[in-house]
């Protein structure tokens, strides 16, 4: 598939042959906004720290950095991706346009099915909070038992996904102000509790150069530990392509998105690292084993350390920030989803696409999705692992669809088509010649991590078999029932519906819905309505 030259007015819409048709409102902060509240600095470091200490102690932070390192180099790429083609989807769309439309579609089903899994875990992290804040939050049981805990955890999740689904069939701008300043409060307080911490340090740094009696009699030692505790590092830093997906209802977004993508996952690295340092420096007591248990962790250390009213409004900023994390995390499964449907690359395509004439968003997906994520909610109900099972399975989705596009770039890359000249030309992000290298990193990173959260422990999916192999079992149920539609069906009427075309009178275009014909064949045109300035 060639690509095209974009002219440096352009949204990219024109490459893939669509119209506008979404609120373009979002501004640079927004985007920047939207990028962190995905990756949610306080509900990724304060959700699984337990999980990840409990593992392997005070050493998993290793695991940080490393993750960190990782992710950039998938960044990177993605910022190169936005700076040509910020769409809606844009992980779908990516796939689609470097590979095929199956490798698109592979890369879009898994990473739409792995966001609405991700809502699913990520409202599970209010149980940890706010029963904390007032005992009236259990509203099932007393909260001592786990399946109590667990239920609880449900109940609480399905309210917050009622509200999200609210807020995003309402209006973009509405849900772009709340998540705006749920984020500004979020970084506040999260620098805050990372300075509070740092005054009430009560040992070194030696403390994270010792395995601490971690691993010690178990296979695999320290390191079968280790890698099991980088789950924890893993959840927190993705979900930057959401300022990217929401690239059509951004101004100026070949500019605006990769900045925010790389401001996204730098503020997280930075601020959640000092959070997990300075927590585990300041802790009394490193032997407490409530440090390692979903009732204690990282949140038990702020009560600890920040005692009395302090602890409590800090918890509360926590709260705030799973509430925003919830809501960027449902926005951008909406937009994988019309992104998907429409190009009638899911049943329903024609519906699933409407945007609402009046608020301007799509409607029936925020519907859809908020539905379903509470249907496996209401499944998992009685598994008092359902916080790692559902974490671990949405993260290997999510990497897997990320290699659906870092692999394809790759290639594009051996065979010189990437980078577009037009990205030097236009002042855009490019990573020039570093950029195989990066690209090289992005693929053995990706394939790398996918393999050791896949791989089959009881410790994070439990029993029986069918849950020990959990990331196999439920993954290949949830992309085969998908892939055997698109196999049947799908395929055969995929390309953009014409009630979003950029050229409604021509029927939808098959497989590849963009037409490999070289740039002279067809000049490119700037989108009239797009507010984007060159």
């Amino acid at each position: 598939m060639s690509t095209s030259p974009t002219t440096p007015g352009s949204s990219g819409l024109e490459d893939f042959g669509y119209k506008e048709s979404l609120d373009r409102s979002i501004g640079k902060f927004a985007s920047f906004a939207a990028g962190v509240s995905y990756i949610s600095i306080l509900t990724g470091t304060f959700q699984l720290f337990y999980f990840g200490f409990g593992t392997a102690g005070p050493a998993y932070l290793w695991s940080w950095p490393m993750v960190f390192v990782g992710q950039l180099c998938v960044a990177l790429c993605f910022m190169e991706l936005a700076a040509k083609y910020p769409v809606a989807g844009s992980v779908y769309n990516w796939a689609k346009r470097l590979g095929s439309q199956g490798v698109g579609w592979s890369s879009g089903w898994l990473m739409f099915t792995a966001s609405v899994v991700t809502l699913a875990a990520v409202v599970l992290a209010l149980q940890l909070n706010l029963p904390r804040l007032w005992s009236g939050f259990q509203i099932y049981g007393s909260g001592d038992d786990p399946t109590d805990y667990a239920v609880n955890a449900v109940i609480l999740g399905a309210i917050m996904i009622g509200i999200t689904t609210a807020i995003n069939a309402w209006s973009v701008r509405l849900m772009s102000l709340i998540n705006s300043v749920g984020v500004f409060v979020e970084l506040i307080a999260a620098v805050l509790i990372a300075i509070i911490l740092a005054f009430n340090i009560t040992r070194g740094p030696q403390v994270f150069f010792s395995t601490n009696g971690y691993g010690a009699g178990e296979s695999g030692g320290y390191l079968g530990a280790f890698l099991v505790a980088s789950l924890a590092s893993g959840y927190v830093m993705y979900g930057f392509d959401t300022a990217s997906s929401l690239g059509e209802e951004t101004v100026e977004p070949r500019r605006t998105a990769p900045k925010a993508i790389l401001r996204a996952i730098l503020a997280s690295f930075v601020i959640g690292g000092a959070i997990l340092v300075f927590a585990i420096m300041s802790a009394p007591d490193l032997d407490d084993a409530k440090l390692g248990e979903p009732e204690g962790g990282l949140q038990y250390i702020v009560e600890q350390v920040m005692w009395g009213p302090a602890g409590k409004v800090f918890l509360c900023a926590i709260v705030v920030a799973v509430i925003v994390c919830s809501l960027a995390v449902h926005t951008a499964a909406i937009r994988l989803m019309f992104a998907m449907a429409r190009d009638n690359a899911l049943p329903f395509g024609e519906r699933l696409a409407t945007v609402n004439p009046k608020r301007q968003t799509p409607v029936v997906p925020a519907i859809v999705i908020g539905i379903v994520a509470i249907a496996i909610l209401v499944i998992n109900i009685g598994q008092a692992q359902i916080f790692t099972v559902l974490t671990s399975i949405a993260i290997i989705m999510i990497y897997l669809a990320y290699l659906l596009v870092t692999g394809p770039l790759l290639l594009k890359r051996f065979r010189g088509e990437w980078p577009p000249a037009d990205l030097a030309e236009g002042g855009y992000f490019t990573m020039g010649r570093w950029g195989m290298l990066v690209n090289i990193v992005a693929v053995v990173w990706g394939i790398g991590m996918a393999i050791n959260l896949a791989w089959p422990r009881s410790e994070v999916y439990g029993t029986p078999w069918y849950n020990t192999w959990g990331a196999f079992v439920y993954i290949g149920i949830i992309f085969g029932a998908g892939f055997l539609w698109y196999l049947t069906i799908g395929h055969r009427s995929v390309g953009v519906l014409q009630s979003h075309s950029s050229t409604p009178g021509d029927p939808p275009l098959p497989d590849t819905l963009v037409p490999d014909t070289p740039a002279t064949d067809t000049p490119p045109t700037t989108d009239p309505t797009s507010t984007e300035k060159a």
